[in-house]
């Protein structure tokens, strides 16, 4: 059965979930949205989703919403990028909600304000705070893979596809990958595994398109 991702390119949350469609062998079909042009605030869209957010994955008659959920899931239904013991499991859901809640929100917010809304509608104060915010968590990962290639075991998880989501996007937004060396080694280290591509070629819709 092929499931279909509702995305876009410029979302690094339905990125993890291409990204973990790919590296499980899942047979997956991109649904664009069209979130720029308010898709995600029509009825129709919130009839799939009333929290009116991306990505969301329908598997059958199964309706799967934000992104930790629906890596959780694709791990359970194919075996792989869930650990091999409950240590593990539950050490990948750590980082998850750790990602959710340090990291990728932030960096979310910031690459939003920075290179998608115009200037005079930025509030005041926002973008600095919140990069100092993503410091701490970038000093959090980067110590954390300073001795270990993965995130969580010795092997590529969906905690290091949630981690890693926003970190392959070209757009300015305070982090820049020679900073943090352990994360860059990292980084490349994801990039390398079989079928791994860049969010705006895996997934469609980019900034490109809308200039």
């Amino acid at each position: 059965m092929t499931v279909q991702l509702y995305c876009f390119g410029e979302s690094g949350n339905a990125y993890k979930c291409a990204l973990a469609l790919v590296f499980s062998d899942t047979p997956w079909q991109a649904r664009y949205v069209d979130f720029f042009n308010g898709e995600t605030r029509t009825a129709a869209y919130r009839a799939l989703n009333p929290m009116g957010e991306v990505p969301v994955l329908v598997s059958g008659d199964e309706v799967l919403t934000q992104s930790g959920s629906i890596l959780m899931h694709i791990a359970a239904q194919t075996g792989k990028l869930g650990g091999s013991t409950k240590q593990e499991q539950a050490e990948i859901l750590r980082w998850i909600l750790w990602d959710n809640h340090k990291l990728s929100t932030q960096i979310g917010t910031v690459r939003f304000l920075m290179n998608f809304l115009p200037a005079e509608k930025r509030p005041e104060g926002v973008v600095p705070f919140l990069q100092g915010r993503l410091k701490a968590a970038y000093t959090v990962l980067n110590d954390h893979l300073a001795a270990r290639d993965w995130v969580v075991g010795d092997g590529p998880t969906i905690a290091d596809l949630s981690c890693c989501g926003y970190l392959y996007y070209p757009e300015p937004f305070g982090f820049d990958r020679k900073d943090w060396p352990h994360i860059d080694a990292w980084l490349d280290r994801i990039s390398a595994l079989p079928g791994w591509k860049h969010p705006y070629e895996l997934m469609p819709g980019s900034p490109a398109d809308r200039t």
